[in-house]
């Protein structure tokens, strides 16, 4: 499938203000399964772009701006090709064809980061959480998933929240809604509590049902390491294994350190700032 992503952020401030660099985590991740054909910046002021690897081999944009403005606009627009490969696609190794199961040493020892449960208080009251709910719970470990990536889309509501941060996993299941950032890190913390390896995952969804002529939007969602399958996208705001409508951005352990753009303004004068944002992910021809 091939995709067109427009993605807009407009700060409107109510003074001229002096720019700091901006982090960018904007540009899809290439793997044998999304090719991106091209992808191309557009700033207002101009801006200075050197790309970078960091921790987690994303691949962000430092931009960095030189006139004072009152106007800061980031723009970027690509078009990707998703392979068009059925989700359940993949093998599992004997060892862990039914769950629970135990990584391999060396599996371990390289997916500690991503295997790092929460604290003990916020274990055992997630555990708790799940325990009332998912009570029938499969053998097979693919099918375990499936059905604990459902306890989670289907006892909690969608909220969209377009402030910023991210809600604890603890302040997710107590309230009862979140956002798909907040899903996200909710299903990832509960993983890594059983002993599933876990990252958070930030990019694009098409999904031209559910957002008008917009066709999609910004969207977060979980993987999870599977011996023999490697990482696996489970989107829990929608309740699905991940295909071809996900376009990865960026992974980590963290979700706040992949913020799609991320940077600061300065200005001796208290300053009022707006910020708009427009994201259309459409599929051409």
């Amino acid at each position: 499938m091939r995709l067109e992503i427009f993605h807009l952020t407009r700060y409107e401030y109510d003074r001229e203000v002096q720019i700091h660099p901006h982090l960018l985590y904007l540009r899809p991740r290439e793997n044998p399964l999304l090719q991106v054909n091209r992808f191309a910046f557009f700033f207002q002021p101009e801006a200075r772009v050197d790309w970078m690897r960091d921790d987690f081999d994303n691949l962000p944009a430092s931009a960095q701006f030189f006139l004072n403005t009152a106007v800061l606009e980031i723009r970027s627009e690509c078009t990707v090709t998703t392979a068009d490969t059925p989700p359940f696609d993949f093998l599992v190794r004997d060892y862990a064809r039914a769950f629970p199961f135990a990584y391999e040493p060396l599996h371990r020892f390289n997916l500690s980061i991503y295997l790092t449960p929460p604290d003990d208080a916020t274990r055992a009251a997630l555990l708790r959480w799940l325990d009332s709910r998912f009570v029938d719970r499969p053998a097979e470990t693919v099918g375990w998933l499936f059905a604990f990536n459902q306890v989670i889309n289907r006892n909690l509501a969608y909220q969209r929240r377009d402030e910023a941060g991210i809600q604890s996993a603890l302040a997710t299941i107590n309230l009862g809604s979140g956002s798909c950032r907040d899903f996200a890190v909710l299903f990832i913390e509960c993983a890594r509590a059983l002993g599933i390896a876990a990252r958070f995952v930030s990019g694009y969804l098409f999904d031209p049902s559910g957002n008008g002529s917009r066709g999609g939007d910004m969207h977060a969602w979980a993987e999870v390491f599977l011996p023999g399958a490697g990482w696996k996208g489970i989107d829990p705001t929608h309740g699905i294994f991940c295909d071809n409508a996900y376009v990865p951005v960026a992974h980590a352990v963290v979700a706040e350190s992949v913020n799609p753009v991320q940077g600061s303004f300065v200005s001796v004068i208290p300053t009022a700032a707006r910020l708009t944002t427009d994201v259309r992910v459409r599929q051409s021809s």
